[in-house]
Parts: structure tokens; C-alpha cells; sequence
């Protein structure tokens, strides 16, 4: 992880996103991967913000969960939907919850017509923190990583800084 206690700023134009989103296709994802990555997130959210965030990693083809902790006191049940809603998001639309809002600008009601959602839109969120995980040689999403509790460039970026320091921990171990 990066040692600085700012993140950077999330990119806002949708294909830079997801071509952001490309780049961070893993050479492999195991449970012992998730753990590393969640434990990771908890660390770097907390030292870049006194504010409570939950850290969701669940695999996409069971929703079974591979980690899920706060990163400080005081997550709300709140914090569980918003996981839900995003992580919804990345599994249907293949993309990060975050490129959504920026593809929408953050219309949800727009985006809930243009998908014919109806009465099932409370159940999809575009507002960052949703980001898909890739694995190399294996098609679609393998996981979902959500972080729920900062502002949303907020949540989703730090998923992302924390993905690119994992992708470069597994090319120097080659």
C-alpha cells in the first residue's frame, strides 16, 4: 500500500474508469487473497479518515462472503444496505458502481428508467465503492469489493489504490 494519507483523485469519464477497472485484473483471487486485501483496506482507511467504513469482499457466483469488517467504531446497519445495493450493481452491470454514477451523473431515477428497474430499484445503487474483481483467464466478475462510509470518489478509490497495490504485489512475486 501506498504509505501516503491522501488518495488520489477517482478518475469521473466512464471509459477511463473502466479501463482503470482492466488494469487491475488479478492473477488469482483465494480467500486468503480476500483476507489479505480486506485487512489491507482497513488499514488505509483508517489512516486516511476518522469516519467509520464497512469493507465488504464477497464472491459473485454465491454472494458467499470473504471478508467483511469495520474500519473503525461506529458503522450503522445503514452501511450493510449501501454494500448490498453497490455490490447488486457490479454484479449486473459488470463495471463499478462509481463508472455507473459517472455514466448516469448521478441520476438514479434516470438510470432506473433506462434499465426498466421499476419497483426493483432500490435494490441497485450507482454511488461509488462497488468495484468488480477480475481474474485473469477467467471471464466476468470473479468478486465484489465494497467499501461503504466515506464519500463515494472516496470509497471507490481506495478499493482501486488498494486492487493496483495488490496486482503489483503478485507481479513481484513472480
Amino acid at each position: 500500500m501506498t504509505t501516503s494519507d491522501k488518495l488520489r483523485a477517482a478518475k469521473t469519464d466512464y471509459e477511463s474508469i473502466v479501463a482503470e477497472e482492466l488494469t487491475l485484473t488479478l492473477p488469482h483471487f483465494t480467500a486468503d487473497d480476500a483476507f489479505a486485501l480486506g485487512c489491507a483496506l482497513r488499514t488505509r482507511l483508517r489512516s486516511i479518515s476518522p469516519k467509520p467504513a464497512l469493507i465488504n469482499i464477497t464472491l459473485a457466483n454465491s454472494l458467499s462472503p470473504l471478508f467483511h469488517c469495520a474500519s473503525r467504531p461506529g458503522v450503522q446497519p445503514d452501511n450493510d444496505t449501501w454494500v448490498a445495493r453497490k455490490r447488486n450493481s457490479v454484479l449486473r452491470w459488470g463495471v463499478s458502481s462509481w463508472a455507473l454514477n459517472c455514466k448516469f451523473k448521478g441520476d438514479e431515477a434516470g438510470f432506473g428508467k433506462t434499465f426498466s428497474l421499476g419497483d426493483r430499484a432500490g435494490e441497485f445503487a450507482i454511488h461509488g465503492g462497488g468495484v468488480p474483481v477480475r481474474v485473469k483467464g477467467v471471464e466476468g466478475t470473479v468478486a465484489v469489493v465494497v467499501v461503504s462510509g466515506l464519500k463515494q470518489d472516496m470509497d471507490h478509490q481506495v478499493v482501486v489504490e488498494a486492487l493496483e497495490a495488490f496486482v503489483k504485489e503478485c507481479e513481484e512475486e513472480k
